[in-house]
Parts: structure tokens; sequence; C-alpha cells
């Protein structure tokens, strides 16, 4: 009989509302194919407070959102480290599911969710890109000591397996990377192709609700950036700083600019780079003019490419076709699988 693992989310948004819903969506193929039987224990958001219950909490309106039972719930919800810690313990954690929001500057409160989950003795998976860029290399090895496991497949391009990917090939060395992996940037400067203002096409997308109200992080390239940074620290085993990655947003580009290179065959996107020269990593993110028949080119919506260099291979390429929520839960679940496995 396999064993039955508790599972605990951190922040309940869209992504991991929806893992629930995948994980129950493939509760008998787990359980059948790989030997995982599992229970949600702990639920933590600002809306529903914290909730724990080792015996399990109800699946189906954890799933929707709504609720999810009575549990136990926290003493004072606005605190959160040492709440964290008695949560992780009532809802004896085997696995922590931490989908916090992004913390561009200093990577918290994310980064010390997942130290305390290792602490704790689960497992950590993170959709959130702040502790991969700030704090890698100290919660790989807080991980490797505790015999968890730390990983993050759903930060960069939703549910793609980049990280994994190169798992499977031990001793390969990527020595650049380009790519395009911002997908609201992808829709503003689509919008502004067909004639709309730069006002105009945020606006749109915002009510498309593939924008946020505040877009700051997409149009100014810091998304982009902090992609590109963890991309770096994990793949190029370099301690990049998001600081480090040059950085320029397409606020500046009006829509006459944008509608005449597409025009002419040589859309703009926003391009992320890095490359190792020497011993250093020179890494960037900028609009740029491409090839409209190039692979960059044909990216539009919220679609998203990258092109790996390699020692072994010359160019490797993976390209995402518009994904939504559930490509993002999966990674996180794919993670879990890995985890549990291992």
């Amino acid at each position: 009989m396999p064993r039955t693992y508790n599972l605990c989310f951190l922040g309940f948004g869209n992504v991991n509302r929806t893992l629930a819903r995948l994980l129950q969506d493939r509760a008998k193929e787990l359980r059948e194919k790989h030997d995982i039987n599992f229970r949600i224990t702990g639920v933590a958001s600002r809306r529903l407070g914290w909730i724990a219950d080792p015996n399990g909490l109800n699946p189906e309106t954890c799933a929707s959102g709504s609720s999810c039972g009575t549990g136990t719930p926290a003493r004072d919800p606005r605190t959160t480290q040492p709440n964290l810690n008695s949560w992780l313990a009532a809802a004896k954690a085997d696995v922590l599911f931490e989908a916090t929001s992004l913390n561009v500057q200093t990577g918290q409160p994310a980064i010390g969710h997942i130290r305390a989950a290792l602490a704790h003795g689960a497992h950590a998976i993170t959709a959130n890109k702040g502790p991969i860029v700030h704090a890698y290399r100290e919660l790989r090895e807080l991980a490797q000591s505790k015999g968890k496991k730390f990983l993050f497949e759903s930060t960069v391009m939703d549910g793609v397996p980049i990280f994994s990917f190169f798992e499977a090939m031990p001793t390969i060395r990527p020595r650049a990377f380009h790519g395009i992996l911002n997908s609201t940037t992808n829709v503003i400067l689509s919008e502004m192709e067909s004639g709309l203002s730069f006002d105009d096409a945020l606006a749109k997308a915002q009510t498309l609700g593939i924008a946020e109200t505040d877009a700051t992080h997409d149009i100014d390239g810091w998304d982009a950036a902090v992609k590109t940074a963890a991309l770096v620290n994990v793949l190029m085993d370099a301690p990049l700083k998001i600081e480090e990655v040059a950085r320029e947003g397409i606020r500046d580009l009006t829509m006459p600019a944008v509608r005449n290179a597409n025009r002419d065959g040589w859309p703009f996107k926003l391009v992320c780079r890095a490359k190792r020269e020497g011993s250093r990593i020179v890494a960037s993110v900028a609009p740029e003019k491409v090839l409209a028949s190039s692979p960059m080119g044909k990216i539009s919506g919220t679609s998203s490419y990258v092109y790996f260099e390699t020692d072994i291979f010359p160019g490797l390429a993976i390209t995402e076709e518009n994904p939504g929520l559930y490509a993002t839960a999966y990674g996180m679940l794919a993670d879990l699988v890995r985890c549990l496995r291992a």
C-alpha cells in the first residue's frame, strides 16, 4: 500500500487552486502509476487564513477556493513566520506548494517560506521566481542537507520542463541562450501592431486578464529579467543578481514605430539574452527587431520561446504555444512526482 503524503498550499490564488483541481483530476493516475496517495492537510492565504488538519481537508471545496473545512485556524492571521512553523507542524506537512507573490527586490517572504518548509522536513515546490534569483544556492544546499527536494519548474515558461530537461542531460554546459519569456509584452506589442496606442494596448491586455492591474513588472522588463537571472543561476551555475541584467522595457516604444517595424518584416519583441564570456555572464532584456520568419518573430500572444547554445549541442529550442493556468499548475504537479519518486 503506497504511503499517503500530506500536501500544503501556501498562497491560494489562481495557480494553487488550479493545482488542487489538477491533483484531484489526476489522483487515480498518481496512485496507480506512481504509487502516490495524497491528502490536502494545509491551506494558507490572506482570505482563508491559516488552516491545518492532518487528517485531511475537503479536497473539493479546497479546489473550488470557497472553503477547506474548519481545520485549525491561525492564532493571528497578520503573522507570517511564527505562524508558518506552527501551521506546517499542525498540518504534518510532507510537501509545501509555495505560490505567493513575487518580490523582485528581495525574494521575500517566499525565501523564508521555503526555508521553513525544508527545516520542517518537507519538500518545497515553488512557482515563485524570487527565491531562485536571490537564494538559490542557500536553499539548494539546505534541501540537500535535509534529504529533501527544492524544485521550481513552474517559475519559467509555466510547466514546460526547462530545468528538468537539463537534468536529463548530465554534464551538458549551456554557454548562452536567448528568447521571449514574457507573454504580456507579446500581447501588447501585437495590439500596437494592429494600430492601438501603448496605453490602449495595455488596457486591452488588462481587460483580457493577461496583464495585471499594475503591469510595471512586465512592461519595464522586470519579469523577463528575473526569469533570465533564474535560468543563468540554475542552468549556467552562475550567481547572477537581478541588477546585473541590463534591462529595458517596452514603455517607450510608439505605435508608429511598432507598426512600421512589423510592416517591414522586422517586428519588435522583448528579448532576453545571456552569454558566458570568460568567467562572467553578460545578460540583458530589451526590445529588439527580429526577422518575422525567424522562430522568435513567430512568437505571439501568450506563447514563449527559448534557444540554448551548449558545448555539445549547438542549438536546442523550446517553444510553448499559448499556455493557460493548467500549464503552470502542471509544472508543480510534475515536481511533486519527481520529489516523491526520488
